[in-house]
């Protein structure tokens, strides 16, 4: 007896290729996402560090801007109850 082919090893084949070619596809697409997607985040990261560090020094930078401020603030309001005192002896004796 001969060996027939049947008239469905064709389409079969086809099929077969196809799903093998479309397995490498869907892989090495899949890897291709997962490099770009560990780039991604290592980049992301090392920006990250670089704006903390950025961030850092502002802080330190806007919390002596503050202190010094504060200082200012609390000369001036001094000034200004050493004069209220002054203010209220002279008003005292002009008015008594």
């Amino acid at each position: 007896m001969k060996n027939k082919k049947s008239i469905l090893d064709a389409p079969k084949t086809m099929v077969f290729k196809a799903l093998d070619k479309t397995k490498k596809v869907v892989t090495n697409a899949n890897g291709y996402a997962l490099n770009t997607t560990e780039d991604l985040v290592s980049e992301g990261i090392i920006v990250a560090e670089q704006w903390q560090t950025v961030g850092n020094k502002a802080l330190k930078g806007g919390l002596s801007l503050t202190a010094t401020n504060q200082d200012i603030v609390f000369d001036a309001l001094k000034g200004v109850k050493k004069h209220m005192i002054l203010s209220k002896k002279r008003w005292s004796k002009l008015i008594a």
